[in-house]
């Protein structure tokens, strides 16, 4: 290797080392990282704990409920973004309603259950239609909304790669609650759903971040806009100055 080769394969670690950097900020943003993911388990697991307890279901899913509210208003009063926390107090919210007007415990669940079934498959169905739902939603975190379906089509196989793995972590996940739903108690079911939280979203997690570390970078749309457009003010005060002269002569 010359003394030329090394500055160019600096260059080219550095970028991809930027790369990755904004790939892991990407999926942080989208999918809220560490705070985001004690939001979503720690309703079920105080609903679970309380259960197993005193086999309250009103005070199980009360509790429940609350905490999800009090997530929310920390979220509101730190002025951070509270799409997560949002997300997590509508299905525990949908999750309490079933339950009371069953009156079993273990529908608490069901909604969330069904919930991870649908999107399971809608990351099947939307990468078979051509538009894998993973790039729907990181498409606008990298700026590149949806440029990567025309004009990226390395980028469009990994988030294919990615909504693919998404997909079938979820429904493998769906193929073992579901039974449980049926054939276990409502401990055992909270105990093993709670359990199943976070080690599927992880790995779902890390495998889009390998697929889109190895993915063409994203085509900045955004940056492409603004450029066309001082690109065209610049062009509109040309001829502006063009005619002025043409005036004065």
């Amino acid at each position: 290797m010359t003394s030329l080769d090394k500055p160019t394969d600096d260059r080219e670690g550095t970028a991809a080392d930027d790369a990755r950097a904004v790939t892991e900020a990407a999926l942080f943003e989208a999918f809220g990282g560490v705070r985001g993911m004690i939001e979503t388990v720690l309703p079920g697991l105080l609903f679970v704990t309380i259960y197993t307890i005193n086999k309250d279901l009103h005070l199980s899913a009360i509790a429940a409920l609350a905490v999800s509210l009090v997530l929310v208003v920390v979220r509101l009063v730190m002025k951070d973004t509270v799409k997560h926390a949002f997300s997590g107090v509508f299905g525990v919210a949908f999750g309490v309603v079933f339950a009371m007007m069953t009156g079993n415990a273990k529908d608490f669940y069901l909604p969330g259950m069904l919930y991870t079934c649908g999107l399971g498959l809608a990351y099947i169905i939307t990468t078979l239609a051509g538009v894998p739902l993973i790039g729907l939603i990181l498409g606008p975190v990298f700026k590149e909304n949806l440029s990567w379906r025309t004009r990226n089509p390395g980028r469009k196989k990994a988030y294919a790669k990615a909504s693919y793995a998404w997909g079938v972590i979820l429904l493998a996940k769906c193929a073992i609650l579901f039974p449980l739903y049926w054939w276990a108690d409502t401990t055992q079911l909270g105990w093993v759903l709670v359990a199943l939280k976070i080690p599927p979203f992880l790995l779902a997690v890390w495998l889009t971040w390998v697929f889109l570390a190895k993915a063409p970078a994203p085509i900045d749309v955004f940056a492409e806009m603004e450029a066309a457009e001082k690109a065209e003010n610049a062009a509109a005060g040309d001829s502006d100055a063009v005619n002025g002269r043409h005036r004065k002569g």
